[in-house]
């Protein structure tokens, strides 16, 4: 039984992990179109998430955790806009560095991660229903 339990919780932790990492893409969508209100100003600067094993002494086993949540450091975008507050002596206002692409394509493997960890715990449960249900 312990086994299970043990495997229930491994799953969760991905899932909390890869939750993470969906708030982390639904901010960057969210603010792929934000551009700054002066020239001086940066627009939105999109989010990584990186991940780290951690011992879960509880458990006696190595568990997915979130690390850090950093900028990405790529270039922004520029797009030619003379007419908008933050453009500069050319016409050009920085955009954000967030690639819609990009972001689906990550959010659909966070979620199909998600999803994963999601049917290991549902066996689980059903394993250690059935197991439970022949004890009595």
């Amino acid at each position: 039984m312990d086994d299970i339990i043990k495997t229930m919780r491994l799953s969760a932790s991905g899932m909390q992990t890869q939750g993470a990492r969906l708030r982390v893409i639904s901010e960057n969508i969210a603010n792929a179109n934000s551009l700054p209100q002066d020239p001086n100003g940066t627009p939105y600067q999109r989010k990584i998430i990186t991940f780290k094993n951690e011992l879960d002494d509880a458990l006696g086993l190595e568990t997915v955790r979130v690390d850090k949540i950093r900028p990405d450091r790529s270039d922004f975008g520029k797009r030619f806009d003379p007419n908008h507050p933050a453009a500069d002596d050319d016409g050009y206002v920085l955009t954000p560095n967030v690639n819609a692409l990009v972001e689906m394509a990550d959010m659909r493997e966070a979620q199909r991660s998600y999803d994963a960890n999601l049917e290991v715990i549902k066996t689980s449960k059903s394993m250690l229903t059935n197991t439970i249900e022949l004890l009595r």
